[in-house]
């Protein structure tokens, strides 16, 4: 593994995006959501990403030109025309419009169209948590999943997240998809021809299957069945549907078809908590929450008791002041990307 800053790896991103004909400013904004993303431990939606979206750029599917167009229809909402850019980027200026919506209002929503995939919603969610904001965040995205009873793919895994800010400094963060397991995972082993859990994933029949390269043809299952596929048909519909975005089979698959426009949307919806809250009484009630979770008996002593996004805060506090590994690999393909 090689050992690299955060200001190495966000520059090597901002100049392999701008290279594609991207703006600085977005390309600055994806790049710092990607590499955060890496820094937090989620390496399947940080910097491998790279490669993929300069596929798409070059491919036409991507808008390099794009360069946000926001709205207020009303005091605390706004909406965002994202130009089919890169999805992280998009994402950004959305979540800082929320901000200013939500400030003067105490809760502000912001609603994407025209973007592209977003990435991990951690880093959205914790730069919101970081200035004070309660959040919830969702996106719709290729389906993957069939409706409850169908055997069609006609739903995205709807990663969804939740944050809550602590005034001690340490927010909670829940990033999570729809489906048991991310579609990443499967293609992982599909490569490196690895079975996966039959709880993951069906094959093109919609039967249950250990074989990755089956599941790839196949679908996703969504967590908790029926529930979890009604539940992601419902974020869909919020990120999507009210955002004038496309919503549910409308959308492509971007892995398929780089060329194809996806027109994916987003739903940022915040709460300033010092309108519920003084900053003393925020950090009184999160500890309070913390030792409720964190101090009661475990199943496995030797497995800490966590609240959810601590493992990534960590990793990323510990990035920001030491730097962080990336495979060689990886990194000679970024360098080359910036040479070639």
């Amino acid at each position: 593994m090689t050992r690299v800053s955060e200001a190495q790896a966000q520059d090597l991103v901002a100049r392999i995006f701008c290279q594609v004909g991207v703006r600085f400013d977005m390309a600055n904004d994806a790049a710092a959501m990607l590499t955060m993303t890496e820094m937090m431990g989620i390496g399947t939606h940080g910097l491998a990403r790279v490669s993929n979206y300069v596929d798409r750029i070059k491919a036409g599917g991507v808008n390099p030109d794009a360069m946000p167009l926001i709205t207020t229809p009303a005091p605390a909402l706004r909406i965002i025309d994202g130009q089919n850019g890169l999805g992280a980027a998009v994402t950004l200026q959305a979540t800082k419009a929320a901000m200013e919506a939500a400030r003067g209002a105490g809760i502000g929503a912001a609603f994407c169209r025209g973007s592209s995939h977003l990435g991990a919603l951690a880093p959205h969610l914790y730069l919101a948590a970081q200035a004070g904001f309660a959040a919830i965040i969702t996106t719709n995205t290729a389906p993957m999943i069939a409706p409850a009873g169908g055997r069609d793919a006609v739903i995205g895994n709807a990663p969804f997240g939740l944050a809550v800010p602590d005034a001690n400094g340490t927010p909670v963060i829940l990033d999570i998809a729809l489906s048991v397991a991310a579609r990443s995972k499967v293609r992982q082993a599909a490569e490196a021809d690895l079975a996966i859990p039959e709880t993951w994933a069906t094959d093109a029949n919609g039967h249950p299957t250990t074989d990755a390269k089956a599941a790839m043809g196949g679908l996703m299952q969504a967590i908790g069945g029926a529930k979890g596929a009604n539940l992601a048909l419902c974020l869909d519909l919020l990120a999507g549907g009210l955002s004038g975005a496309a919503m549910l089979s409308e959308i492509p698959n971007a892995n398929l078809r780089p060329d194809a426009v996806a027109n994916v949307g987003h739903m940022i919806v915040l709460i300033d908590a010092a309108c519920l809250l003084s900053q003393d009484a925020l950090a009184s009630r999160m500890s309070d929450a913390r030792n409720l979770i964190e101090n009661g008996r475990r199943v496995d002593l030797s497995v800490a008791i966590r609240m959810p996004g601590a493992r990534a805060i960590a990793a990323l506090h510990k990035a920001q002041g030491e730097g962080f590994d990336i495979a060689p690999a990886l990194l000679a393909e970024l360098e080359g990307m910036v040479a070639g």
